[in-house]
């Protein structure tokens, strides 16, 4: 909590307060208060108490630790790819994805006055997806914790030549000014949130529901292992809509592989191909099966 900007503090305190009062009802969440993830949790669970964690593995921690009963975390973005460092804390942290949320995305620059402004501070993520403003303008990118944090920055530092990219609503929270709203490099910008909790919910519970499954696997040091792992969902007749690739370790001679596919154990045809890409495997690992909330195609 400490690590917050100071004029975040006393609403984190207040939030934190308010879920250590019923933890079961608390859906943990990098960032400060109005941040992107503060959105996704009220939009998916309306009657939740939010609770800002400085960290990503602070928001693992919270639900390991009973004070959330889940964590909403950001997977992917539209325009900017992969959240950094996600796809290894998810299989970490030992929690389960129970959920899937699609928040779009839009960004205002804000701060102490009109400008001009120097430089900007917001997540990694959101500099990314605005690159093309911030380019035009002649602002520098300066990376930050998250985005509402970065506008509690701007206010706390006082500094009139550094703006925020940030969700409109955190110019309310912190007291700044709006100088450009909808700076997102592309205007159906949208990212994709899951819900993480201790227990997974049971593949049973999604029969006859579009559902998804998300699993990681590293498969056996041999030649076209990848190739034949993954041949199981083609002759199944599987849909898999994601597949990307990381590095184990430092040697770089192992190398892990994040999937999602459209439906859930207890599908025969999942069944199988599951059954198939074991086989070819040294590690698999469910991280979960839980309903669509978008249609695949």
């Amino acid at each position: 909590m400490h690590s917050f900007p100071a004029p975040a503090l006393a609403l984190v305190e207040k939030m934190t307060a308010a879920a250590a009062e019923n933890p079961a009802q608390a859906i943990a969440f990098q960032g400060a208060p109005g941040c992107n993830s503060h959105r996704a949790a009220l939009d998916y669970a309306p009657e939740c108490l939010p609770l800002p964690c400085f960290s990503f593995e602070d928001a693992l921690d919270a639900v390991k630790a009973g004070k959330a009963g889940a964590a909403m975390i950001p997977i992917e973005n539209s325009q900017h790819g992969r959240v950094a460092d996600i796809h290894f804390l998810l299989p970490e942290s030992g929690l389960s994805i129970v959920g899937e949320y699609f928040l779009p995305i839009s960004y205002a620059v804000m701060g102490l006055g009109k400008g001009p402004f120097s430089a900007a501070y917001s997540h990694p993520q959101a500099l990314g997806q605005t690159r093309h403003y911030l380019r035009s303008n002649g602002i520098v990118p300066m990376a930050y914790a998250d985005t509402a944090g970065a506008a509690a920055y701007v206010k706390e530092m006082g500094d009139t030549a550094a703006c925020a990219i940030a969700p409109r609503i955190a110019a309310d929270i912190y007291g700044l000014e709006i100088v450009a709203e909808n700076v997102e490099d592309a205007h159906d910008n949208t990212t994709r949130f899951v819900v993480l909790a201790c227990e997974p919910l049971d593949p049973a519970t999604l029969a006859g529901q579009a559902a998804m499954t998300t699993f990681v696997f590293e498969v056996k040091n041999i030649p076209a292992a990848l190739y034949k792992a993954l041949g199981g969902f083609a002759t199944n007749g599987v849909n898999m809509t994601k597949l990307e690739s990381y590095q184990k370790g430092a040697s770089f001679a192992a190398t892990m592989f994040y999937a999602d596919i459209i439906g859930a154990p207890g599908d025969p045809a999942v069944d199988r191909a599951l059954e198939e890409l074991a086989f070819h495997c040294k590690e698999l690992r469910i991280l979960g099966s839980y309903r669509q909330a978008r249609e695949r195609p």
